[in-house]
């Protein structure tokens, strides 16, 4: 059996069937070959992969391997694989290529892939990039860095096709027939006022479906609506989704047209924002990557850990102050993680539809005392299911009723904490203009255990001593 064969068995994109995740034999089979100096069998291997599954197995090796790989295939190398590359590695495959090779990939970018490319790269890289591309190219994409990081201006492309709105649908279609430089990719034809102002857009679909002497202001769509270069990529991306739009023309100060995002663009967005909140959430470094090194890694995560450490402490003292009850019954030295990590456990819970909801906005002040009376109340439901299973089980294990009553107590309230601490917590740190998925996690935890503990061993106190 040949190894292309072999590849097209794996899947046609050298990918898992069943997962899409890289087909492990052949990640090995290149690794061979790049270390017994392969080049035409690697360049043979890579040869049916998808641009994002080579960006895939370049962030998945070492940076041994990946320097291996690159000096013998590198000059196979698209720029739709440098787009795709995480930021971690990127710079480091632009350093290893050499310049025409570079040169070549870059020119067939358009210009939002390019900006993409170069905003975070250091100085002389950002030149090295843009002193190969053509002059025109070169001015778009300068302008484009020009807009402030993060915003839409950073996302568009600068290649729109547009049209004066009195143009007949077949003198459209003959000018796009006869225009040699199209985007490779676009869905509307903007139409355009005397001022260079967007006024509407049309689809390809409609374009090709009607008569040849229709105007195109007759067939313009209902979803037309401009964006601001200066308007936050966050929320770009959410324009997209909420209204279901497939790309939107851009605007400059003067609601000139300047650019055009699609949808590709700011799913790209909507994605990074998910995968920031997950990641921040944990209380990880949202510039995280799997290959990262261990240093880098330790050194993103380590902050989190001493403010968590000092959070923790909190609870140290609470359990201090109870130190003669634990001396004088030492099952609830057993039984205090019980209700500390179910409290927990609730309050991640809470958190995480909370921040979603904030995120996805729909969470605001119209409704935020419904969503927290609905926490609350789930909160009391909970923890009474749970105070009833903790109350019989402490009763049957211990042989004493007044346990199983303090762990259910105890229980309640910690439930109802955890439900609105949750909600709470996000909702007042979204409203002090803070990023409610990047602290939530730690006071929410800190709240749990602390009143867990508080709670349990102070009940405690009350009616077991």
């Amino acid at each position: 059996m040949t190894e292309n064969h072999a590849i097209v068995q794996a899947g046609d994109d050298g990918r898992e069937e069943e997962d899409y995740a890289l087909n492990h034999e052949l990640v090995e089979r290149i690794l061979k070959a790049a270390d017994e100096g392969e080049a035409d069998r690697l360049k043979a291997l890579m040869a049916p992969l998808h641009a994002a599954d080579i960006a895939d197995l370049l962030e998945q090796v070492s940076p041994a391997e990946r320097r291996e790989i690159l000096l013998l295939w590198g000059s196979e190398m698209d720029g739709d694989v440098l787009s795709e590359l995480d930021d971690s590695i990127r710079e480091e495959v632009i350093s290893t290529l050499p310049k025409h090779i570079l040169a070549e990939a870059v020119r067939e970018l358009d210009s939002d892939d390019v900006v993409d490319l170069i905003e975070d790269l250091e100085e002389p890289q950002q030149e090295a990039i843009l002193g190969v591309l053509d002059d025109s190219d070169r001015a778009a994409v300068e302008q484009s860095l020009t807009y402030p990081e993060y915003s839409a201006g950073r996302l568009m492309q600068r290649e729109v096709v547009s049209a004066p709105e009195y143009w007949t649908v077949g003198e459209t279609i003959d000018f796009l027939r006869r225009d040699q430089e199209l985007p490779d990719q676009f869905y509307h034809v903007i139409l355009v006022d005397p001022g260079h102002h967007p006024v509407g857009y049309v689809t390809l679909g409609k374009l090709l479906s009607s008569r040849r002497d229709l105007t195109l202001k007759s067939i313009t769509e209902d979803s037309f609506r401009t964006i601001s270069a200066t308007q936050p990529e966050a929320d770009v991306a959410y324009a997209f989704n909420q209204y279901h739009l497939i790309s939107a023309p851009v605007v400059d100060d003067h609601d000139r047209l300047v650019g055009v995002i699609t949808i590709d663009d700011a799913m790209t967005v909507l994605d990074e924002e998910h995968e920031e909140d997950m990641l921040r959430l944990a209380g990880v470094n949202d510039e995280s990557h799997v290959s990262d090194g261990p240093v880098t890694t330790a050194r993103q995560r380590l902050p989190w850990l001493v403010i968590n450490l000092f959070t923790a402490s909190l609870s140290a003292v609470v359990i201090s102050q109870f130190e003669h009850t634990i001396s004088s019954l030492v099952a609830l030295a057993a039984l205090m993680p019980i209700v500390a990590s179910t409290g927990g456990i609730a309050g991640t819970q809470s958190l995480a539809v909370a921040v979603r909801a904030l995120a996805a906005r729909d969470l605001n002040a119209s409704n935020a005392r419904r969503v927290v009376r609905r926490e609350l109340l789930a909160g009391v439901l909970n923890g009474l299911g749970l105070a009833l299973i903790l109350g019989i089980a402490g009763t049957v294990i211990f042989g004493d009723p007044k346990l199983g009553v303090v762990l259910g107590m105890a229980m309640i309230v910690n439930q109802i904490v955890a439900a609105l601490g949750g909600v709470l917590v996000p909702l007042t740190l979204d409203r002090m203009g803070l990023d409610p998925a990047l602290a939530s996690g730690t006071f929410v935890t800190t709240l749990t255990d602390v009143m867990g503990f508080f709670a349990f061993l102070g009940l405690a106190t009350l009616v077991l001593l």
